[in-house]
């Protein structure tokens, strides 16, 4: 029975090195990234690629310590790699995209965004794809090839909050405006930092007041049902009126009438 070849040995004795070596440096390389405060994706991206890049520096130890010729290998694998790389177009779309989001950062996470028809909070940036939270508390999985080079909506972490409402022309439109302030002003989750404010604009048969209020992005679902509610309370206690729909028709040319018979 013949021994194992001390070559064979002493490459596995390479790679079982390259190994450890790989973690420790890992290691040393992932505290000294925490210090940046860089984003997870980036920091487990850099990880790996350190991690990579010493395997393979083991590698070509070890195979040179076996007399493998590198240059025909690495011609080949340069070949197979073509063809692997024209198989997963989409895959590798998707990763060159999610490496650009990554270093550019149009978006990060915990901000709520609007991106190619759809919209929730960003819960995790990965190589392949972007993960929402949309507010009906499902999950969005948008492929970042989609992302990158269309039109993005950054709301950040507070949304705009537009309150609308319809009075009749013989309101006093200060007591209304007044009205939707002091409903702005006690409603807990509209943020006291940004100013809010209500302007007057005028409809067919009724005047249009418009309030603007800032609220957290989380809490903008529940901020516009109780404020339409409080609103609707608040007009009721001041006696201010709101129109309710209605249509008016009017005949400019009506036909002459028929002359009517007597009864015989």
């Amino acid at each position: 029975m013949h021994g194992v070849r001390p070559e064979v040995f002493v490459a596995a004795s390479i790679m079982l090195l390259g190994y450890f070596a790989a973690r420790w440096v890992s290691r040393v390389v992932g505290r000294w990234l925490s210090k940046l405060h860089m984003e997870p994706p980036v920091r487990l991206l850099l990880l790996r690629l350190v991690r990579a890049v010493v395997l393979l520096l083991f590698l070509l130890i070890a195979l040179t310590n076996l007399e493998v010729k590198l240059l025909p290998l690495i011609a080949g694998l340069g070949v197979a790699g073509a063809g692997v790389a024209f198989a997963m177009q989409g895959i590798l779309g998707n990763l060159f995209a999610g490496l650009t989001i990554i270093f550019t950062r149009p978006f990060r996470v915990g901000e709520y965004v609007s991106m190619v028809g759809v919209e929730g909070r960003v819960e995790a940036i990965e190589l392949f794809s972007t993960l929402l939270s949309h507010p009906d508390r499902s999950t969005v999985v948008v492929p970042n090839r989609k992302i990158v080079g269309e039109i993005l909506h950054n709301y950040g972490k507070i949304r705009q909050l537009d309150v609308v409402a319809s009075v009749s022309y013989d309101t006093n439109l200060d007591a209304a405006a007044a009205a939707i302030k002091a409903v702005l002003d006690k409603n807990p989750r509209v943020l006291r930092t940004r100013p809010h404010g209500v302007c007057i604009g005028a409809g067919g048969l009724f005047h249009k007041l418009c309030g603007e209020a800032v609220v957290p992005v989380m809490d903008y679902v529940e901020a516009v049902g109780n404020i339409n509610k409080a609103l609707v309370e608040e007009f009721a206690a001041r006696n201010i009126s709101m129109p309710f729909p209605q249509c008016e028709v009017r005949l400019l040319n009506e036909p002459p009438a028929e002359p009517t018979t007597p009864n015989l």
